[in-house]
């Protein structure tokens, strides 16, 4: 066995991946909410950012591939550390196991980060395919062009997130998302040998107080949008 299998077999192994996947994914994160929140910037802002991401394949295609990398290998090794901690315990889990000082968060780290996935795959069909069957308001999105040509990423989102139920799904996974984060920053810290008893405290507000942050950015645009924001640009 070489090098690189017995890493990827060995539990440590597993945690860097899933540190460094979590750490790749969480740059993503706060670098697409950056992107998003230009929506409040008007539509010349927008769709020009749309259309710079549209325009360089040579840059987006090589992200999306890393991006869909990461988010396998950090649910493969996130499902395969929870079976081998339930393999090596002794006594079965809901009889022994009575987590009194883990967080909600800690505790909910595969079911939510699961859930997220299944969001992944409905937001890239949405916003990305822009398949019409799924998008729950009976527009092409694909039509939508501005006065200069461009995708009109600005209607695109004002229409798809004028649907409450398209809005609901994707603040509930926001919510879930930073629920993830709020346990897992600290988590990545504590996998890559970077958490000491004294920067511990430290860790776990900065992980709780970005996460916040980071969700009332997401939240801000269906919230908004549904509050009528757009809506008159849209006319």
């Amino acid at each position: 066995m070489n090098i690189v299998q017995r890493f990827f077999h060995s539990s440590l192994g597993k945690k860097y991946v899933m540190a460094l996947t979590g750490l790749a994914l969480a740059m993503f994160v706060v670098g697409h909410l950056i992107g998003n929140l230009q929506l409040f910037l008007g539509r010349e802002m927008i769709n020009a950012y749309g259309h710079f991401l549209q325009t360089t394949p040579e840059l987006i295609w090589p992200a999306r591939v890393g991006l869909l990398a990461c988010v396998a290998l950090h649910i493969w090794s996130a499902v395969r550390l929870s079976a081998e901690n339930r393999a090596a315990r002794p006594i079965q889990y809901s009889q022994a196991y009575k987590p009194v000082a883990a967080s909600y968060a800690s505790r909910t780290m595969l079911m939510s980060g699961l859930i997220i996935a299944a969001f992944i795959v409905y937001h890239l069909l949405h916003f990305t395919a822009q398949m019409q069957a799924i998008n729950l308001v009976g527009k092409d999105f694909h039509t939508l062009m501005d006065a200069k040509g461009r995708h009109d990423v600005f209607a695109m989102m004002i229409l798809g997130f004028s649907n409450p139920i398209v809005s609901g799904f994707y603040m509930l996974a926001m919510t879930l998302l930073c629920l993830h984060l709020s346990h897992g920053l600290g988590a990545l810290f504590q996998s890559l040998g970077l958490r000491n008893q004294s920067w511990s405290p430290v860790i776990e507000r900065f992980g709780r107080r970005a996460a916040w942050i980071i969700w009332l950015g997401y939240i801000s645009i269906p919230v908004s949008i549904l509050c009528g924001f757009g809506k008159e640009v849209m006319k």
